[in-house]
């Protein structure tokens, strides 16, 4: 980008785009590199990224939090012992823990939902987010008169864990709500994944994914109203992945008006 002092009337004709995302866009230029701005905000988000993906779940906090409002948990752990093994050892985190894998054949209980908090690449995403998405989807389940198993919270897990947690619990239908990878604009994203008659050994093709849960991407209410629908057509149904597409009706976006780019009219034609 041309550094804004090369305008006549000294206004980067580029920076309204800041106000429209949060993307690295319109950054400037100082000289042959970016303003010492833009820099430390760059190092400052890439900072945020890597404490996210390093961050610790505070399982006690949210269990708490779950309590307060009479949802039971369970607290589980992947077959991955800390946090350096979980980032190196993929597979570790599919995998529920012998002691884990015993809690849950004590528990002797059948559920239609069986919804799974779990750290992923962002506890800090589970740690703001995830409650509110948990209160939403419980109301929803119990106007439906679907029964639920106790909240698991999982340390050190990764997606397909729920497999093994749903089916534990005879499953109809299983909601994974983790960490996601966290991106330079978005640290604390949270991603919800359903699946329809879940059992191990199933595969990405097998879930329908909601992703970028939070207050800058897909708002919790708007998450959870996307959640329910899903879970309708899942048990309506029964499938889910692939062969279940978001036919979700969505309100029509605003129309909105963009300052002319430079060099060009608002009549210019593509």
């Amino acid at each position: 980008m041309s550094n804004a002092s090369e305008y006549p009337d000294g206004v980067d004709p580029w920076a309204f785009l800041r106000t429209h995302t949060a993307a690295r866009i319109a950054q400037g230029r100082a000289g042959n590199s970016l303003p010492t701005r833009a820099l430390l905000d760059f190092q400052l988000d890439h900072a945020r990224a890597r404490d996210a993906v390093h961050a610790t779940l505070d399982t006690d906090a949210l269990q708490t939090a779950l309590a307060r409002h009479g949802i039971e948990t369970l607290h589980l752990h992947s077959r991955a012992p800390d946090r350096p093994t979980y980032l190196k050892r993929p597979d570790l985190g599919r995998q529920l823990s012998e002691l884990s894998i015993t809690q849950l054949h004590k528990r002797d209980q059948e559920a239609t939902l069986v919804i799974v908090i779990a750290d992923g690449l962002s506890a800090t995403a589970v740690q703001l987010h995830a409650l509110s998405v948990v209160l939403g989807l419980v109301g929803g389940a119990g106007s439906r008169g679907w029964s639920l198993a106790p909240v698991c919270v999982v340390e050190q897990g990764r997606v397909a864990i729920g497999d093994a947690i749903g089916d534990a619990f005879g499953a109809a239908l299983l909601v994974v709500l983790i960490g996601e990878r966290p991106g330079l604009s978005s640290p604390d994203s949270l991603g919800a994944y359903l699946t329809c008659q879940p059992r191990p050994g199933l595969t990405d093709e097998s879930r329908n994914c909601v992703s970028n849960i939070r207050p800058e991407g897909l708002p919790a209410e708007a998450a959870v109203g996307k959640l329910l629908w899903l879970l309708d057509q899942m048990h309506t149904r029964g499938l889910s992945g692939v062969h279940l597409k978001d036919e979700m009706p969505t309100p029509a976006l605003p129309q909105t008006s963009f300052p002319a780019l430079p060099g060009r009219s608002p009549e210019t034609p593509d």
